[in-house]
């Protein structure tokens, strides 16, 4: 894939899904930003691992965070956490299963069609443990958005 060509899908991998974000509702937005951002940041943390470790490489070179994993992150991964929680959370079963849906698809399909399309591919990881890195910080988002609410529920109690 050609820089210009990877330039415009990481433009429209972070356009996209923010698009959708107004279809939310402005009250879930401002309810579920907070833990999906902790989760981002988790996700920062875990891409370096990931890359020290060759667990996944990009195509394209220069191998940089904010050309390479940053669209993934801010885009899908971001937008589709609040999304998750707002379809997902008060129900965990419901949750988990949102969780094992959407972890499913991008290691699954979605990750062999970026590896056809030369965007990125796995290295040291399998479908199943790429699966996993993916899915092991939905229980964070949910304990995240249970913390947040516990603390929202204390201060208003402590206004009345």
């Amino acid at each position: 894939m050609s820089r210009n060509i990877q330039l415009l899908v990481n433009i429209l991998m972070v356009i996209i899904p923010w698009l959708s974000v107004p279809f939310m509702g402005i009250r879930n937005l401002k309810k579920f930003l907070p833990a999906s951002l902790l989760v981002f940041l988790m996700g920062i943390i875990d891409v370096q691992i990931g890359k020290k470790r060759r667990w996944w490489t990009f195509y394209n070179k220069p191998s940089s965070y904010f050309l390479n994993e940053f669209p993934f992150h801010i885009g899908p991964f971001l937008v589709g956490s609040m999304w998750v929680l707002k379809w997902g959370y008060g129900s965990i079963p419901r949750f988990i299963l949102l969780n094992v849906i959407t972890n499913a698809i991008f290691a699954g399909p979605l990750t062999s069609l970026t590896k056809n399309v030369k965007l990125f591919r796995t290295v040291w990881l399998s479908r199943i443990q790429f699966f996993f890195y993916f899915f092991y910080k939905s229980f964070f988002l949910y304990l995240f958005q249970r913390l947040f609410n516990a603390k929202k529920d204390t201060v208003s109690e402590n206004n009345e």
